[in-house]
């Protein structure tokens, strides 16, 4: 079992920054993607960035520019530097992580942190 320990967050005013950390609890496992999502409360889960084991990034359009991932696979960490906040990125963000084994895709998903931007 990998738990997912995520830190970071908060709150800012628009147009601050802030960084979110994440580490899985076990580095045995050669994590697939790694990544974060986003929800706002009785809204649906989506995806923020995620970057995969080699390095390749994936961006929701409305953070381009602004938000920033990165990982290091040796130990499982995945760190997302959000800039130019604005109060539309307020949300839990929580951090997702899937491995393979034996043909099946295993997820994992933290317990979520909040991000508030005032304006």
């Amino acid at each position: 079992q990998v738990e997912l320990e995520e830190s970071g967050g908060g709150l800012v005013q628009a147009g601050g920054s802030l960084r979110l950390s994440c580490s899985a609890s076990r580095t045995i496992f050669r994590l697939g993607y790694m990544g974060w999502y986003r929800q706002v409360s009785g809204g649906q889960r989506e995806l923020v960035a995620r970057i995969s084991y080699a390095g390749t990034t994936t961006y929701a359009d409305s953070v381009k520019g602004r938000f920033t991932i990165s990982r290091n696979s040796d130990n499982n960490t995945v760190w997302l530097q959000m800039n130019s906040l604005t109060p539309s990125d307020t949300a839990v963000y929580i951090c997702h992580a899937d491995r393979w084994a034996l043909g099946d895709k295993v997820e994992y998903w933290g317990q979520g942190r909040q991000v508030t931007v005032s304006s």
